[in-house]
């Protein structure tokens, strides 16, 4: 939709072809609470994000950057904000009231849009669908495919286009989940008593970074904006060697000093739990979460005071990938020209999560498939030029 936006203010004669009867169904799924659509940390931070895949969304984000997609929002009608965390939203926080702005903008501009058209591949070079009046082939002068990855699939994108670029010889770099929780082997008390309830203020080390948030507990194990922060790491490491070990400082705020002096002092009739409470300041999911850690925590306050700064846990998988935020591989980007041409097939382009590429929470996900889209759009407008 944003590439057929630059297209059809070009001029050109545009058509959307989407398999589902509406458009826009994983767009208004990423808004449900609330539609981050970037965030307003310098770019050579914001750009890191972006791991290995960082000299592509430097390109991208030099024809789309963030205050780009605040310019594009408010240029629809919709103000913006900068939350507390740095985040940037829509003031009305949902996709409903953007969407609607941008289609309407989109038939202004003359976009014709095509549902439950399900893309089957190329026949002499045309683009073949399935629809509900059965199979049609489409001749275009330039494609762009944006099929996403292989995350929420009943909203449509289920990666079955994998399958297509494979018998084409496209290279791609497996589909593996990113932005998922992990699995943690909770005992039943803990799962029945706990899960859904969020962890913080914490902050969790793995492989020598640390860095503070929140952690969502869930029947499986963890999920959340801090463990997706470190999500591409640990997903690496259980492939790895089959699991995570990460550390949680359950009380940031207080120095291991400090909770000894603490946990040292008199408990008197008090119970173990009621201590770590009150002594140490710990949260009843924390307590919970310390003595889930250690089923015979002793009382010792100094190894309290270390576990409590340190507490160990393991992951040992990620969430199914049909229930990630986001996906990680796809196209690789050795075979795209450097405006995100397929070099296998001149005058198709892919943009979005179907590259390999992957971000964490946070705006970065929006922003990245809004820039990609924006600068295969200008190569299309080069290519038709021509």
């Amino acid at each position: 939709m944003r590439a057929a936006e630059i297209l059809a203010e070009a001029g050109q004669a545009v058509t959307v072809y989407d398999h589902k009867p509406s458009v826009g169904r994983k767009f208004l799924f990423a808004g449900r609470g609330g539609l981050n659509l970037t965030h307003s940390e310098p770019l050579a931070e914001f750009l890191k994000k972006y791991g290995a895949a960082e000299p592509l969304m430097a390109r991208a984000l030099a024809r789309f950057s963030p205050d780009d997609m605040q310019a594009w929002c408010h240029n629809l009608g919709l103000k913006t904000f900068v939350g507390t965390s740095g985040r940037i939203y829509p003031e009305c926080m949902k996709a409903t009231p953007l969407l609607r702005a941008w289609l309407k903008k989109l038939d202004g501009l003359g976009v014709r849009f095509a549902p439950r058209h399900r893309w089957t591949g190329w026949d002499d070079d045309g683009l073949t669908f399935e629809t509900p009046d059965g199979r049609t082939t489409v001749q275009a002068d330039a494609t762009l495919i944006a099929l996403g990855g292989a995350s929420w699939p009943h909203l449509g994108s289920d990666g079955h286009w994998t399958g297509i670029f494979r018998a084409n010889n496209i290279a791609l770099a497996p589909l593996r989940p990113a932005n998922c929780g992990f699995t943690v082997a909770w005992s039943d008390t803990f799962r029945t008593r706990h899960a859904g309830e969020p962890l913080k203020p914490v902050t969790l080390t793995f492989a020598g970074r640390t860095q503070r948030g929140e952690i969502m507990i869930t029947d499986k194990g963890v999920e959340g904006s801090l463990v997706y922060a470190f999500g591409a790491a640990l997903r690496d490491e259980i492939e790895a060697g089959g699991k995570a070990e990460i550390a949680l400082d359950l009380r940031p705020d207080r120095s291991k000093e400090e909770l000894l002096e603490r946990l040292a002092a008199p408990r008197g009739h008090r119970s173990l739990s009621n201590h770590l409470r009150k002594a140490g300041g710990l949260s009843p999911l924390a307590a919970s979460l310390l003595r889930e850690g250690a089923r015979d925590l002793t009382s010792d306050p100094a190894v309290l005071a270390e576990r409590i700064k340190a507490m160990p846990l393991t992951l040992t998988a990620t969430s199914p990938i049909a229930r990630a935020i986001s996906t990680a591989g796809g196209v690789r980007l050795d075979v795209l020209t450097d405006n995100l041409m397929l070099q296998a097939k001149p005058g198709v382009w892919t943009v979005g999560e179907m590259l390999d590429w992957e971000a964490p929470t946070g705006g970065y996900l929006l922003q990245g498939c809004f820039a990609t889209a924006t600068l295969a759009a200008e190569g299309i407008k080069a290519w038709l030029a021509r």
